[in-house]
């Protein structure tokens, strides 16, 4: 077997990691939330999410980091400390409101922001003491 060097990278994320890592995400969701809750962020507070993503080029980590800032988010991209063939990117949103309806949308659309620039959105937190 040859390989084959320069020409397309490879696919990081398929599509069908794509749906597990979203159907994951949302599985984590509701217990995320209650954390919170514990913390005394309730549905009236609006907190900035701390994000991350993984890539396996800094050219796909680049075009996220970009759309992210095109959102108004806050965003950087690194080799990964504990993964040097990887690419983390990080970032804070605006203020999201902390219902369980707004934070579930926004992780959706930060799954499919992710798969579109062929990088895997591994999460969020965030300090409910802002």
């Amino acid at each position: 077997m040859f390989k084959i060097f320069g020409g397309k990278p490879k696919v990081f994320i398929t599509d069908e990691r794509h749906l597990e890592n979203m159907e994951s995400q949302m599985r984590m969701l509701p217990q995320t939330l209650n954390q919170l809750r514990e913390y005394g962020v309730d549905d009236s507070k609006s907190l900035k999410l701390e994000f991350f993503f993984y890539t396996n080029t800094s050219d796909k980590a680049a075009a996220l980091s970009e759309k992210l800032f095109e959102n108004g988010y806050e965003s950087a991209f690194e080799v990964s400390a504990s993964n040097k063939k990887l690419f983390i990117v990080t970032g804070l949103t605006t203020p999201i409101q902390m219902t369980a309806d707004r934070v579930i949308e926004w992780a959706g659309k930060m799954c499919v922001l992710g798969h579109r620039q062929d990088c895997e959105f591994d999460g969020w937190g965030t300090n409910p003491d802002q």
